[in-house]
């Protein structure tokens, strides 16, 4: 039996993790999306046409790859289809578990009403209605894909949940659904999807059974991890490399490398600490040059200097085997790079995060920076500096930087 392989986000997501998958994809016989929803998006650059991917796993662009949907992600039906429809044809190249959880168009308006009434307090999710779904899975209120078999059952038992949960709905602005068409919808989304829903986690048994390679890739980062992230700032599930396991049906046993994704710097979306975020002229030019605003929302993204301290936090949930370093090219012509390497906090140098991660106060150790490293592919081509702020990554992370990303294209990636 082989073992599946897992790429995972070792910083607050949007590292980069599209672009390995997808060039890791074409030596893999599967590739197989372990959690989130369409909250979560991959941008993908092959031959200059820019491919933004939500709920599909990023090894649908190889068509001698399989691509599975796994019971851990919510699965809007609207956006997958609208998504399947970018590509001529995924019969039998895509499978959806028939145990992921719908996510309706009532949960995105539960989560926008939500926020509304935070306020200032507002977590600042993507409105997309991910995080009342997880709710509803975990209260046993939630209703699984396998449910479009009978879309009549099914738009009964939701007409039943919105008069059973009538009060506070009407309270948050959320009206009932109009039940005709309701129905009319969840029979349209049986007929698109029907040939696609199985058990998934059978058919990702059966590969590894049969020696086939697997990729397991999940969405957002681990630093925001419903139990290990900054919490309450954090998506709905569990973005660690354990999350890949409950979320495709695959013991820890059978978890094989583990590559971890970093960028060369740090950037967030939404509201939550982030201690190295950088408010000066610097951070604005990380974000104009790295292009950092979100692939689902478009919200523009915070950002900031490589955080060491996280970085190392976070591979140690995941397992990281070894990195792959994303965006490098972004810190060209840098006159000098800061990486933080050890917090400030309550008097004392600390080199773990502390649960209350907005008390910190980054210590940075300062780089000289380099001229340009855009579109190198061997490693020995690479500055000087940039080398030692590679390595300097490596020493104060523990992981080696097997994979270095110079450009959005597939073709300008550094293997070591």
């Amino acid at each position: 039996m082989r073992k599946a392989d897992v790429v995972v986000g070792v910083q607050w997501g949007d590292e980069g993790k599209g672009k390995i998958v997808d060039m890791l994809a074409a030596n893999y016989d599967m590739v197989c999306r372990s959690q989130g929803g369409h909250n979560a998006g991959h941008t993908i650059w092959v031959d200059g046409i820019r491919y933004a991917l939500h709920l599909m796993p990023s090894g649908i662009l190889h068509s001698g790859t399989i691509n599975v949907i796994g019971n851990g992600v919510v699965v809007n039906p609207e956006v997958l289809i609208a998504e399947m429809a970018q590509f001529d044809d995924v019969k039998g190249r895509l499978f959806i578990s028939d145990k992921a959880h719908l996510n309706l168009p009532h949960h995105s308006e539960i989560d926008k009403a939500k926020e509304r009434l935070k306020g200032e307090k507002a977590i600042g999710t993507t409105g997309k209605g991910i995080g009342p779904t997880y709710s509803d899975k975990v209260s046993r209120t939630g209703h699984r894909i396998s449910e479009l078999a009978e879309p009549e059952r099914l738009c009964e038992a939701i007409m039943i949940d919105f008069e059973n949960n009538k009060a506070v709905y009407e309270a948050l602005g959320i009206a009932t659904p109009n039940e005709k068409q309701l129905l009319a919808d969840l029979k349209r989304y049986k007929e698109v999807l029907a040939p696609f829903i199985t058990n998934t986690t059978n058919l990702v048994w059966k590969a590894l059974d049969e020696g086939k390679k697997v990729l397991l890739e999940g969405a957002q980062g681990t630093l925001l991890d419903i139990d290990h992230g900054t919490y309450p700032y954090v998506t709905s599930s569990n973005t660690i490399t354990a999350g890949a396991c409950t979320g495709l049906g695959v013991n820890q046993k059978e978890i094989g490398d583990v590559i971890g994704i970093i960028k060369a710097y740090s950037t967030r979306v939404g509201y939550g600490p982030f201690p190295t975020e950088d408010m000066s002229s610097d951070g604005d030019r990380l974000c104009d040059v790295g292009k950092e605003f979100g692939t689902t929302t478009g919200r523009r993204r915070r950002c900031g200097w490589f955080d060491a301290v996280s970085v190392k936090y976070a591979s140690r949930l995941d397992g990281v085997d070894r990195f792959a370093l994303m965006k490098l090219d972004v810190l060209d012509g840098f006159e000098s790079v800061k990486i933080c390497k050890a917090y400030q906090y309550k008097g004392e140098t600390i080199d773990y995060v502390p649960t209350d991660l907005e008390n910190v106060t980054p210590i940075y150790e300062e780089l000289s920076g380099w001229d340009k490293v855009a579109g190198i592919s061997r490693y020995d081509d690479l500055p000087q500096n940039a080398k030692k702020y590679i390595e300097r990554i490596e020493e104060l992370t523990g992981i080696k930087v097997a994979l270095i990303s110079t450009s959005p294209e597939r073709s300008d990636t550094i293997i070591r």
